[in-house]
């Protein structure tokens, strides 16, 4: 079992930066991807970015030049850089975890942390 803790969601003005954390209790496989995800309100969950133990990254088209995805294996730990954010970049954000290679699609992770809200105001 893997728990997941985030933190450095708030409210920010559009512009504004916020950096999001998550914390892996342990590590369960010897490759894992860490990602983030966020849901708006009415709308489907939807990956934001994700990292493979590797280094190698995704992201979605919404979010690319202005998020980056980062993380510290040694500490188990992933962070996403959110710069130049929008209104519409408002929701919760969640991390993900699985084994394996990036994958896109929130089912395809094994283990959710409990969610951070990020609110960008106009």
């Amino acid at each position: 079992q893997v728990q997941l803790v985030e933190s450095g969601g708030g409210l920010v003005q559009a512009g504004g930066s916020l950096r999001l954390s998550c914390a892996a209790s342990r590590r369960t496989f010897s490759t894992y991807v860490m990602g983030w995800f966020r849901q708006a309100p009415g709308k489907e969950r939807e990956i934001v970015a994700a990292v493979s133990w590797s280094g190698g990254s995704a992201y979605a088209d919404s979010v690319k030049g202005r998020f980056t995805i980062s993380r510290d294996n040694a500490k188990n730990t992933v962070y996403l850089q959110m710069n130049s954010l929008k209104p519409e970049d408002t929701a919760v954000y969640y991390c993900a975890y699985r084994p394996g290679s990036v994958a896109d699609l929130s089912y395809q992770y094994s283990y959710w942390g409990q969610g951070t809200q990020v609110t960008v105001s106009s």
